[in-house]
């Protein structure tokens, strides 16, 4: 499950990006990006702070500055950003790929039904997590959008 945190992160970017793809785009406040992402502008300043210092997202100061992107959509991966708005995404953290830990109750890994099971699951969703860019949430809308419009 992702936070409210990961959610907001992910509108304000997909909102950047959107700005990016016109052709004469702007940088964008903070509070022109909560407005059109729906996003509490309370929140929304952290959260960019620590995109910007992940290297996605610039910000520019001075009367017309604002925030803008400076990674490509189809170089913003889902997963890095999970982990850097999230922290580890792993559901055991003897899973976990950048924050191993030995489980204080786990007498063996090796023979550990529970650390199986939930690593099956795990590798399965990481194939398909790892995948993911921010280009991919971009062009889900779109499709979304024509296969709603073709229903109406």
């Amino acid at each position: 499950m992702i936070t409210q945190k990961m959610k907001y992160a992910l509108k304000a970017l997909l909102t950047l990006a959107d700005e990016a793809a016109k052709p004469q785009p702007e940088a964008l406040t903070i509070e022109e990006i909560a407005k059109r992402s729906g996003t509490p502008k309370r929140f929304l300043e952290h959260i960019l702070l620590e995109v910007r210092n992940a290297g996605i997202i610039a910000s520019i100061r001075g009367r017309s500055g604002g925030y803008s992107l400076i990674k490509r959509p189809t170089d913003i991966s889902i997963s890095e950003l999970l982990r850097t708005i999230d922290g580890p995404i792993a559901p055991l953290p003897c899973l976990s790929r950048r924050a191993y830990q030995r489980c204080e109750d786990c007498t063996d890994e090796a023979t550990c039904r529970i650390r199986k099971v939930f690593a099956e699951v795990f590798w399965s969703y990481l194939v398909i997590i790892d995948s993911l860019t921010l280009d991919d949430m971009l062009r889900s809308g779109v499709v979304a959008d024509q296969v709603l419009g073709a229903a109406q």
